[in-house]
């Protein structure tokens, strides 16, 4: 299992800042040529076409441009390899139907960060709360050390970036042996009970199956500061030196936002992973999603993709069953009786005209989540349907009770 651990870095401190820039400026023209080689020689007779065959032309480039040899050969081979990930990716998207460019020229505000991996690199002095990673031919960087590295995860990659906001930050690649993980119950042990299926909604975050509802976060005040720094911005010469004062105060703005969304996915994945021993989620076409009309902020706020994730490899941690279903008809679809019935965006609420079911819409598309659910981990059906083992839980009067948000921040606390 492979997941990211993120420090805040301080070159400044010991006066390599201006030495970290230059070997990321040496990576960017390594990532150029990489891009100029693809597109003029042959692929056949030059070694290029996969990032391994690319790599052995490094030997080539240090000879003819010394400066390649002032950075290490691990972070250059990565380099390399980064070009054609990003060039896998754009294959990806291309095959899926979406209209595609070509892959640019990297200027220097464009190319922030470099990756050593597998060596080059140590992390040192981590005995309190700063520590201190050494990385090759740069020195020692200190960090912000404000939680360890577990004991079961070896280091395999590092990497260093500078962001938008002019702050760096650490990132360590973690990789853990699955025999070190905690076990996941087996499927026959698994009590329906203990499972939940989650509608990821509009109007709350997520709306489980056992009749809970996580309020959605209030960004208002952060989105109006925003505009007012993007007011700013627009007001000032750019490139000038107020200019670029500006343009960190916007993405400082961005950032927040990003922190505050992504620290309530955390507690939320964690909270959800520590009270149940399966959790089912829908597998949702997010880049989709967003390219249809209507509530996109709303749709990036939520970075559904990114709680799923966050969701599997937490359950891959805390020994929970993750399982993604096929979201296709979920809302349509009577939990009780399977008939579908049309329902535009604005209708809340699910009235089945075969069957008399009367539900909340998020509801009973928690209910379908939950029963496709067990029978994708191989439970079957359950003894009572989704709908009577979530009735038997909801609360006086029959409504589901809202999970505010501070209560999802108060009780996961994990963090990871």
């Amino acid at each position: 299992m492979w997941y990211d651990y993120r420090f805040r870095a301080y070159p400044d401190r010991t006066g390599v800042t201006a030495e970290v820039e230059r070997h990321i400026d040496i990576h960017r023209q390594a990532y150029n040529h990489t891009r100029y080689e693809y597109s003029v020689l042959d692929t056949d007779e030059d070694n290029i076409g996969s990032a391994y065959q690319h790599q052995k032309r490094l030997t080539e480039w240090k000879d003819e441009w010394p400066v390649f040899s002032k950075v290490h050969s691990k972070a250059l081979q990565k380099t390399v390899e980064r070009f054609y990930d990003n060039l896998s990716n754009l294959s990806e998207k291309k095959q899926n139907g979406h209209k595609v460019g070509w892959l640019n020229w990297k200027s220097p505000s464009e190319y922030q960060s470099m990756t050593y991996s597998q060596s080059g690199f140590e992390l040192k002095n981590t005995s309190g709360r700063t520590a201190t990673i050494w990385l090759s031919k740069i020195s020692d960087i200190p960090i912000r050390y404000h939680r360890s590295i577990p004991d079961n995860a070896d280091i395999k990659e590092v990497t260093l970036k500078k962001e938008t906001t002019g702050e760096w930050y650490v990132t360590f690649g973690l990789e853990v042996e699955d025999t070190t993980l905690p076990e996941k119950p087996a499927v026959d042990d698994v009590d329906v009970e203990d499972c939940v299926g989650l509608d990821l909604g509009i109007q709350n975050y997520i709306y489980t199956s056992d009749g809970n509802s996580v309020d959605w976060l209030d960004l208002s005040d952060e989105y109006e500061r925003l505009r007012r720094e993007q007011r700013n911005l627009s007001r000032k010469e750019h490139g000038s030196n107020n200019w670029e004062k500006q343009r960190r105060g916007v993405a400082k703005s961005k950032r927040r936002i990003k922190r505050r969304v992504e620290d309530f996915q955390h507690k939320l994945t964690t909270w959800l992973v520590t009270t149940y021993d399966a959790v089912f989620v829908e597998d949702l076409n997010v880049s989709g999603m967003l390219q249809q009309r209507g509530n996109a902020r709303n749709k990036q706020d939520a970075a559904w993709r990114g709680f799923i994730e966050m969701l599997e490899y937490k359950g891959d941690l805390c020994g929970t069953h993750v399982v993604q279903v096929d979201p296709a008809g979920t809302t349509k679809e009577c939990a009780e009786c399977g008939v579908e019935t049309d329902k535009p965006l604005w209708v809340r609420e699910h009235s089945c005209p075969s069957c008399g079911f009367e539900a909340d819409r998020d509801a009973n598309a928690s209910y379908n989540v939950l029963s496709r659910g067990l029978q994708e981990l191989g439970l079957g059906q359950a003894e009572s349907t989704p709908v009577e083992t979530a009735t038997a839980v909801e609360t006086d009067g029959g409504q589901s009770s809202s999970v505010p948000v501070s209560r999802v921040v108060e009780t996961g606390s994990l963090g990871a």
